[in-house]
């Protein structure tokens, strides 16, 4: 079973993060510039909550509100579920589903060391299926 850390290994540790005063707009900005769905939001050194694309869309636009003139901590998610770098994907999985999140802030000793999405973990569970099966087809072609 593949841990988080070794996910991220593979993936890389960046986090991209924002402060909570900035404005809605220069989060949209910045997650397009470096194509995430999501950043961290953090001040001076804590995590303070996660703003996301889902949270503009459903809580600026939908609301009538202006992107330039929101700040963040204004719509960003507070209550955010992370994960230490020990956990296997599988249960990432599962704690996403259960708690209906798209992104897993990644700490340890307190530390924020990275971030894992639903896509990162989907492909995870995908490339160690596809292993499990090519492992299969060569016992099975082995035993003929």
């Amino acid at each position: 079973m593949k841990t988080v850390r070794q996910l991220l290994e593979r993936k890389g540790y960046g986090v991209e993060t924002i402060e909570p005063a900035a404005a809605v707009y220069q989060a949209l900005a910045r997650m397009a510039e470096v194509n995430v769905g999501a950043l961290v939001v953090v001040e001076g050194g804590e995590i303070r909550g996660l703003i996301s694309e889902r949270d503009s869309a459903r809580k600026v636009v939908l609301k009538g509100r202006v992107s330039r003139e929101t700040p963040v901590s204004e719509i960003m998610t507070r209550d955010i579920v992370c994960v230490e770098p020990s956990q296997p994907v599988e249960v990432c999985m599962a704690l996403m589903t259960e708690k209906r999140v798209r992104h897993l802030p990644v700490l340890e000793a307190g530390r924020l060391i990275g971030i894992v999405s639903i896509g990162d973990l989907v492909k995870a569970i995908m490339d160690e299926q596809q292993f499990t099966i090519q492992q299969l087809e060569l016992y099975v072609r082995n035993e003929r």
